[in-house]
């Protein structure tokens, strides 16, 4: 694809309300489209066509997915229609229209044992049925479209909507002691930093034209790791600063926090080809941290 065959317009974004979809809405972008239920929904296939056409755009982002992850293990075929067969769908859509698709994924494809950060081409294993039906989602989309981006990101949180992130704010607020699990690894990743590298990757299509290096599956994750108890204190240390109470943070085991879905105990991610095709690195988790924790302290005082 050169310069020229990338044509002008609209980028469409599949997934109203997410973080991610969030983010990218207020990126500043004009060009960003966001579109959700009920115009665009994988429930309803036949909408997803229709979207395409009333939009007309240059380049999608499917920022939509089934992500609870425990309910999956109670309802396989709604996971299996929103992770796998409408990314599928799609996917060969844009094959179709000749347009570039970026697909978000997740770091669930992995079963954690690895003991080092997961390169693109390890091996998958997912554990769960979130997991199984994004690494379905995943290879439906690069087999139906040879333009197509996967990006596996984790530990996603943002100053809107519901995450870990608010959700240690808002029991910090109130408990004296939250117990928080401390032995899981992973890579805490802000919302706004994934939709600035998503349009970082975008810019860079649009500056060279498609290329056969940018095809395929790269892991986007924020800089460094820590376990789900130190982004729990991470998160409360700077309000704690301000004279909000800071808890006693206790860690504790996986078994002490049993849950329908098994967590991998390790997913970090290595985002080396990330920043070797595009130049992209996203920044330390620890300092995009405090720009979201000052941001939901400044719209709600009293979290």
């Amino acid at each position: 694809m050169s310069r020229a065959d990338l044509p002008a317009g609209p980028i469409l974004v599949v997934g109203r309300q997410g973080q991610l979809a969030t983010a990218l809405g207020r990126s500043g972008d004009r060009r960003i489209l966001c579109r959700g239920r009920p115009d665009l929904d994988f429930d309803r296939p036949e909408t997803i066509p229709a979207a395409l056409a009333a939009t007309a755009p240059a380049l999608v982002i499917n920022a939509a997915a089934w992500t609870a992850v425990d309910a999956a293990e109670d309802d396989a075929d709604g996971a299996a229609r929103a992770n796998r067969d409408g990314p599928a769908l799609l996917a060969m859509l844009c094959a179709g229209r000749g347009i570039p698709l970026i697909h978000v994924s997740t770091d669930y494809v992995f079963d954690g044992t690895k003991g080092a950060p997961y390169r693109e081409d390890d091996p998958i294993a997912p554990r769960t049925t979130y997991g199984r039906t994004k690494a379905e989602g995943e290879q439906a989309v690069l087999a139906a479209h040879a333009r197509a981006i996967v990006l596996r990101t984790a530990w996603v949180y943002a100053a809107h909507g519901r995450n870990f992130v608010r959700t240690m704010l808002n029991a910090g607020a109130t408990h004296p002691t939250l117990r928080v699990v401390g032995d899981q690894q992973g890579n805490p990743t802000s919302a706004d930093d994934l939709a600035r590298a998503i349009l970082d990757i975008v810019a860079a299509i649009r500056a060279t034209g498609w290329r056969d290096a940018y095809a395929g599956i790269f892991h986007a994750v924020g800089s460094g790791a820590t376990t789900w108890h130190g982004l729990a204190t991470a998160a409360l240390e700077d309000p704690a600063r301000l004279g909000r109470p800071m808890p006693d943070i206790v860690p504790i085991a996986t078994a002490d926090w049993p849950t329908p879905a098994p967590r991998p105990r390790d997913s970090r991610l290595n985002c080396t080809k990330l920043h070797r095709t595009f130049g992209i690195r996203l920044p330390y988790w620890r300092d995009s941290l405090a720009r979201t924790v000052s941001a939901i302290m400044a719209a709600d005082p009293a979290p």
